[in-house]
């Protein structure tokens, strides 16, 4: 695991754990993180092979500093047992579970979890995707501070089913919201539902601008061709990285020492912008770690 304090996720992309051409694909691709699957993209009669797949991968050594995530089969499958048990013996960075409803199912996947890594290694993903679960928001949240709970990603295209609704984006502004909200609230990380028509850049680079302005982390993403967009828009740029530096410097300048608010190219700058700039460096050096 990359040894730094923050971690990006610009671009979290699924691979089907199932094709072992994409796997070693993966190996080579810009993503900051993968996301093994073995529920959406695996037919059943192939989700065994796929979870070996995925272990043998994690257990490969061949990803770099790559973050690597498996998505499991959700609780109320035959399959989820064994998944979750064998990503964690296998040292996954994290597991993602879909069809999360409530605080409750947090606190059994996390007991599950102990049992077979005591070491808390494998941290664990919350799908949101449920009716339910955009309900329970704040309590499944609130687990983040007790569980292993450190991050929720957005599936807007089993929310559309559940909900009946249209899939159009437009529909989940209120619960892109409320997500970004109650994650921050208790410090998880949180990352945006996927693009479907991986042909279309221009509505790609649209989806990570939004999602980007709401507070999201990065994206979720299905095809390689996705990587390089998610990956501009959600890192600093390089007239935000200058001025956030000429922040930190001025407060750091002694006659400026014990001042709550100074100026800083005209603009009145106080404690919570000398907090973000140091976020957005921290953020920019992190991400140039990963290319090393």
């Amino acid at each position: 695991m990359l040894q730094i304090k923050y971690r990006p996720r610009r671009s979290c992309l699924y691979m089907p754990a199932s094709n072992t051409r994409a796997l070693e694909k993966a190996k080579t691709l810009a993503a900051d993180t993968i996301i093994f699957d073995l529920e959406d993209a695996v037919a059943p009669d192939a989700k065994e092979e796929a979870r070996a797949n995925a272990c043998a991968a994690l257990q490969s050594g061949d990803y770099g500093k790559r973050e690597l995530v498996v998505r499991i089969n959700a609780t109320d499958t035959p399959w989820f047992a064994q998944d979750l048990k064998q990503a964690c013996l296998a040292k996954a960075d994290a597991v993602l579970v879909p069809k999360i409803l409530s605080a409750d199912n947090i606190i059994q996947i996390s007991a599950l979890m102990d049992e077979c890594d005591a070491a808390l290694d494998t941290k664990l993903w919350a799908m949101i995707e449920m009716p339910l679960a955009i309900l329970n928001l704040a309590e499944i949240a609130a687990l983040g501070a007790h569980q292993r709970l450190t991050g929720f990603v957005m599936g807007f295209n089993d929310l559309a089913k559940e909900m009946h609704a249209d899939h159009d984006r437009a529909v989940f502004g209120s619960v892109m919201t409320q997500t970004v909200i109650a994650a921050r609230a208790y410090g998880l990380d949180v990352i945006d539902s996927v693009y479907n028509d991986f042909s279309d850049p221009g509505g790609l680079e649209a989806e990570c601008l939004e999602a980007k302005r709401l507070g999201f982390d990065g994206k979720s993403l299905i095809h390689p061709a996705q990587i390089e967009t998610a990956n501009w828009v959600f890192a600093p740029h390089a007239k935000e990285i200058t001025e956030a530096e000429a922040i930190i410097a001025a407060f750091k300048d002694p006659v400026n020492a014990g001042k709550g608010v100074i100026v800083v190219d005209g603009k009145m700058t106080e404690l919570l912008h000398l907090k973000q700039a140091k976020q957005l460096v921290e953020t920019a050096a992190a991400i140039d770690a990963l290319a090393k």
